[in-house]
């Protein structure tokens, strides 16, 4: 049986949505590393929290659930967390769609905040300037390259959804794998 789900790629590649769907379909608590990486602050996404720290609450609350999906990165600083997988899902997107993406979802979010004189405007262009390394970086960065070693080390399943599908396509897909994985 596939309970503990965890869905990674690049930003802007869609896993946090994907794990927001399925959790809605399997009725499994959705997680977003982010929650863990970051400390609430306003504006968002000033602050990391310590690896201890992050470990520390991420644990507390996976183990709070039988069923759950965990979304977005955790290399290197979530490993601990490889064991309680029983199924990891890769999404990857083309770059220019996928920069498209999050350059819209950025304007979304925080509006006026990114503008040239706006206050996250500097933290803004760093996010964009460092996800748009993702396909080219190396080991150093979340980068596809850290990802694919990553991935060759899981001893769980794996499912890779790898180019532009629609949204109902990922989950369809998905939830074949999980039915086919209890026969």
């Amino acid at each position: 049986m596939i309970n503990k789900i965890h869905i990674l790629g690049a930003s802007g590649s869609g896993t946090t949505t994907l794990a927001q769907v399925l959790s809605n379909k399997l009725s499994y608590m959705h997680f977003d590393t982010d929650n863990y990486f970051w400390k609430p602050t306003n504006p968002p996404f000033q602050e990391k929290r310590d690896k201890e720290e992050r470990k520390t609450l991420l644990n507390s609350h996976l183990k709070r659930h039988n069923d759950w999906i965990l979304s977005g990165s955790l290399c290197g600083w979530g490993d601990v967390f490889i064991p309680y997988f029983d199924l990891v899902i890769y999404l990857w997107l083309p770059k220019e769609l996928r920069m498209n993406r999050l350059k819209d979802r950025e304007k979304q979010r925080y509006g006026e905040l990114i503008e040239i004189d706006g206050i996250m405007h500097k933290q803004h262009k760093e996010f964009i300037n460092w996800a748009a390394q993702y396909d080219d970086g190396d080991l150093t960065i979340r980068s596809k390259e850290l990802h694919e070693k990553w991935i060759t080390e899981l001893p769980c399943k794996v499912l890779r959804l790898e180019g532009v599908f629609e949204l109902e396509e990922k989950v369809e897909s998905v939830l074949e794998f999980i039915e086919a994985e209890k026969i």
